[in-house]
């Protein structure tokens, strides 16, 4: 080969890697700014931007919020956002703050890092409830407070009395469950997300598959609809709605690591997009 025939063929390589690189980059690009796309029957609006690993929400009677920011090393907070906008940390210096939920006058939350504490923000007051590991999910049936462990093999899932305080194991050895909660017809629910499954807690402990076949299901939550989902992933994510027929329905799809959905109580949903630090509100047609 002459010298002229590879010089050319260097060009070529470096022309088609350089194609390469670029297409690449186009693509994930492609990926995290694509408008996410909501399915026939619904309206989705972005109504905050800027909270950073926005992960948790609950809705206040003043129309108002608050939204966990899961930072790492003392770095997350609860942020209170007032109807007109304007912003408060509640609480600050926490390790991943992930799951909360309003019962009993106040709010309970949780951090997803070793020995944190779960925690109740009631008047002004914090309390310590119980210690945990890496705790994400939480759900509250008025007698019981339930939390579940995020961790890889040996999670678990832990029921705390309010009457007296007692904290019981109900599973361990569990491999990233990440959400419980309770369905309109009674049972107790929770993900895998490793295993891409749903799951019944039971008497007889064998917890039987719901539903199977998700892609990195993180959060969940039951209402009339069905069972919403959150798929964690980094692109493409959805948010589906099982109703317990056939194949999930996709509500929501180009979502980048959608955590919590929770009904406003106007008739729409408010859901925490993670991956682009902001919220959305998800609403169905007029009918």
């Amino acid at each position: 080969m002459t010298e002229s025939s590879r010089r050319s063929a260097l060009r070529i390589a470096l022309l088609a890697v350089a194609t390469l690189v670029t297409a690449a980059v186009a693509f994930f690009l492609w990926q995290d700014f694509y408008p996410v796309q909501a399915a026939n029957g619904w309206t989705v609006q972005v109504i905050e931007r800027d909270v950073k690993k926005a992960a948790s929400i609950v809705p206040l009677p003043d129309g108002g919020m608050l939204v966990t920011q899961e930072l790492k090393n003392d770095q997350g907070n609860i942020l209170r956002i007032t109807p007109d906008g304007e912003r408060k940390v509640v609480i600050d210096g926490l390790s991943k703050p992930d799951g909360m939920i309003a019962t009993r006058g106040g709010w309970v939350f949780s951090q997803e890092a070793d020995g944190k504490p779960v925690q109740m923000l009631k008047d002004g007051k914090l309390t310590t409830l119980f210690e945990g590991n890496s705790v994400q999910g939480l759900w509250d049936d008025g007698d019981y407070l339930y939390a579940i462990e995020d961790r890889h093999d040996d999670g678990r899932l832990l029921r705390y009395r309010w009457s007296d305080g007692n904290l019981t194991v109900l599973r361990d050895r569990l491999e990233e469950s990440e959400s419980i909660t309770r369905c309109t017809d009674g049972r107790l629910l929770y993900t895998q997300k490793t295993h891409g499954t749903i799951r019944q807690l039971t008497d007889d402990g064998r917890d039987p598959e719901v539903l199977g076949g998700l892609n990195q299901p993180t959060f969940i939550m039951c209402d009339a609809r069905g069972i919403w989902i959150s798929e964690d992933s980094t692109h493409r994510a959805r948010l589906l709605l099982w109703d317990g027929k056939g194949e999930p329905n996709t509500v929501l799809s180009f979502l980048k690591a959608p955590q919590a959905i929770v009904a406003d109580g106007k008739g729409s949903y408010l859901l925490a997009e993670g991956g682009r630090n902001r919220l959305l509100r998800l609403t169905p047609a007029q009918k």
